[in-house]
């Protein structure tokens, strides 16, 4: 049953929701199926997102979506400045509700705003306290948790649009641009995406172990390896890696999200951390294989439609504490190898599995 705070389905007449998610990439990533299925049940639906500018590509694939860029750092930096946003470019919209996918200080701020003009305003219950509970070292609750995208579809519920995440469908693979083709070269090799990198160290597959994973690829001389990063360090590093070996390609540093998202698109598997790229692989399909650390798929950040069986964790007998976070920020000492356990031969053999399956 619908237990619905606020109805704002006109029936048959158009309905413009503002659906607020600033950051991080992986996280803005995650709104896209609920979007999309949204749009296809609800054709009188529309949209408009607000995000950072850097993330409006993410929305490209979707119908009936507009993008609001937010500049948090100067334009629409403090109260004064989301006054601005608000009076300025929000209000004039006429929104008839307001989902907030992600429930932080601004877009509390922002809810306050629309309340003077009574705008129904919905937030996402991220869980924090059952969070809490399965990262804490004492009295652990290790047990799966209520999956992202269940909760950004749950505050959608309760504006009176409900859908089942089981309807959601990948978004169409992109035509690949002359820039991006001249950039990879088509010809018979499957096509492998690696992005070894995450916000936390905590997350991250230890750099040498990874290479391991791309030189039996690269030697195999039967995959293209495209390295995805961002960042000066990693696009130093990743291009260091493209050098000593002839099928890796360096795409760091060389497209747009824009363009990354065409390739991406078209890869026959992605390897990722538990970061951005695994999200916006799994939105068109792709297989990923997805590597833990010190977070664990439980939190309900695993990438969307994945099977489970390509997640490899670290080693929870010899690291108990395992998820010491949700994010990969908070490291207990002792912990800082716990992706050691995680072996090259695993990862080769998963992403063997899917290409030759």
């Amino acid at each position: 049953m619908n237990s619905t705070p606020y109805s704002v389905d006109k029936k048959g007449k158009s309905t413009h929701i503002l659906v607020i998610r600033l950051s991080a990439m992986g996280d803005v990533a995650m709104t896209v199926p609920i979007l999309d299925t949204l749009l296809k049940k609800y054709p009188d639906l529309q949209l408009t997102v607000l995000t950072k500018k850097h993330f409006k590509p993410i929305f490209d694939g979707l119908e009936r979506v507009n993008v609001i860029e937010t500049d948090v750092k100067k334009r629409h930096k403090g109260l004064m400045g989301l006054w601005r946003l608000y009076k300025k470019e929000l209000k004039p919209m006429h929104f008839d509700a307001v989902a907030d996918l992600h429930n932080v200080l601004r877009s509390r701020v922002l809810k306050k705003y629309f309340a003077l003009d009574r705008v129904p305003v919905v937030q996402i219950d991220k869980g924090r306290g059952e969070k809490k509970a399965l990262t804490r070292s004492r009295n652990k609750i290790f047990k799966q948790l209520k999956s992202t995208h269940q909760r950004y579809a749950d505050v959608f519920d309760k504006l009176s649009f409900p859908i089942d995440l089981s309807d959601a469908k990948p978004l169409d693979r992109v035509q690949l641009s002359e820039k991006v083709l001249g950039l990879v070269q088509q010809d018979t090799k499957k096509w492998v995406g690696i992005a070894p990198f995450a916000a936390h160290q905590g997350k991250m597959y230890p750099l040498e172990s990874m290479e391991k994973v791309i030189k039996t690829l690269n030697d195999t001389e039967k995959y293209k390896i495209l390295l995805f990063g961002g960042g000066a360090k990693e696009v130093e590093a990743l291009k260091g890696l493209s050098e000593k070996y002839e099928n890796a390609l360096c795409m760091a540093g060389k497209l747009n999200l824009s363009e990354e998202l065409q390739l991406i698109s078209n890869l026959d598997v992605m390897l990722s951390m538990d970061s951005g790229n695994a999200h916006l692989a799994a939105n068109y399909a792709i297989p990923v294989v997805t590597l833990w650390g010190v977070t664990h798929p439980f939190s309900g950040f695993y990438p969307f439609h994945q099977p489970a069986e390509n997640a490899i964790l670290a080693d929870r007998e010899e690291y108990p504490l395992i998820p010491t976070s949700i994010y990969g920020n908070k490291v207990p000492g002792g912990y800082e190898s716990a992706m050691k356990t995680i072996q090259p031969q695993q990862v080769l053999e998963k992403l063997t599995k899917i290409l030759e399956g």
